[in-house]
């Protein structure tokens, strides 16, 4: 319910900004503080996108745990869309979580809120090693041919 209020909320929220700061701001000063800003969240993005690809690559290969400092890389990368976005409250927003201690505390509040049941990294198995190749659990019914269960009226299958 929070969250259709939320999104309910926000154009009328963003829409009351632009009128209030644009009239101190003017036609085109407001223009210029969206352009800027979206070239600012342009130029974050493509500068944390690479780091980001980059520290993914490490941790994939065994050079440390992908948990907060990939939270942090994506709070940025979070950050860089808010501020491509139009609006006053969606720029605040981005620059607020482009401030190490704001994504700290945002991190901090989600920990409690997100948990990860685990990762599991290993390289495939080529099939000339020797031992057993991969092993892929799950359940099946064996169905006899003679007696196939009745079909659904799905619109899938014929009656």
């Amino acid at each position: 319910m929070w969250v259709m209020l939320a999104l309910m909320a926000w154009p009328l929220i963003e829409i009351g900004l632009f009128v209030e700061i644009g009239s101190v701001l003017g036609l085109w000063g407001t223009l210029g503080e969206v352009v800027l800003t979206m070239a600012l969240g342009l130029a974050v993005l493509r500068s944390q996108g690479e780091r980001t690809q980059a520290n993914l690559r490490a941790t994939m290969q065994g050079i440390g745990t992908p948990g907060v400092p990939l939270a942090h890389e994506a709070l940025i990368l979070f950050a860089g869309v808010l501020l491509m976005l139009p609006g006053f409250l969606t720029d605040a927003l981005g620059l607020l979580l482009l401030v190490p201690p704001v994504r700290s505390l945002a991190i901090a509040r989600l920990k409690t809120r997100v948990v990860v049941q685990g990762y599991n990294m290993h390289q495939p198995r080529r099939a000339d090693e020797d031992g057993p190749g991969t092993v892929i659990e799950g359940d099946f019914l064996e169905v006899d041919p003679n007696s196939p269960p009745p079909r659904g009226t799905s619109g899938w299958t014929k009656p």
